[in-house]
């Protein structure tokens, strides 16, 4: 009865993981990658819009990406939101596209990043304890109307802090590759 219940809460932690692999995809590793764009948006008349949605992105080469917008306009708005965001890159404008060169990372800009991605991964660890707060709550209400046993709530906790140690293991994982993708020369 509570396994399909479980499955709320699962789909939750798993949604909260793939967030955490979002959010590592969106910090660049030195090389040019179009998810480090992902999270800037461009006030594009008066909505905040990804640039993924006004524009193509290509790679030419390993370190460098090239975006030109549907819209000739929007590039200087492109390039000033790029120019504000966390990003720490200029992008040269040549009228009609712009061209993001990514340099070589430095040892303390990589341990930023891995500082960086540390939070986010910590984030993460937070959403899914939040979920399972929010599981034992329910289940101890059901078990207050005794819709469930008290056995049932000391399994239904087993389960829940199983799947959160799993959860977090997997949140680790990512962590620990992003680490090494970083941190490699």
């Amino acid at each position: 009865m509570l396994k399909d219940e479980y499955k709320v809460y699962e789909t939750k932690m798993k949604k909260s993981i793939d967030s955490v692999a979002a959010d590592f995809a969106s910090v660049r590793a030195g090389r040019a990658n179009a998810a480090v764009l992902d999270r800037i948006t461009v006030d594009y008349y008066g909505t905040p819009t990804p640039i993924q949605q006004i524009a193509s992105i290509t790679s030419p080469d390993p370190r460098s990406l090239v975006i030109q917008p549907w819209d000739s306009g929007a590039v200087k708005l492109i390039k000033k939101a790029i120019e504000t965001s966390d990003l720490g890159i200029n992008p040269q404008d040549d009228g009609r596209s712009l061209r993001l060169a990514f340099p070589q990372l430095t040892e303390e800009r990589r341990k930023e990043l891995v500082k960086q991605i540390r939070k986010y991964a910590e984030n993460g660890k937070v959403a899914i304890r939040n979920i399972r707060r929010d599981a034992m709550d329910a289940f101890k209400k059901q078990e207050k109307k005794s819709e469930i046993t008290e056995d049932e709530m000391k399994q239904a906790e087993k389960d829940l802090q199983k799947l959160t140690d799993d959860s977090c293991k997997k949140i680790d994982e990512l962590l620990a590759k992003k680490e090494k993708e970083l941190m490699a020369v």
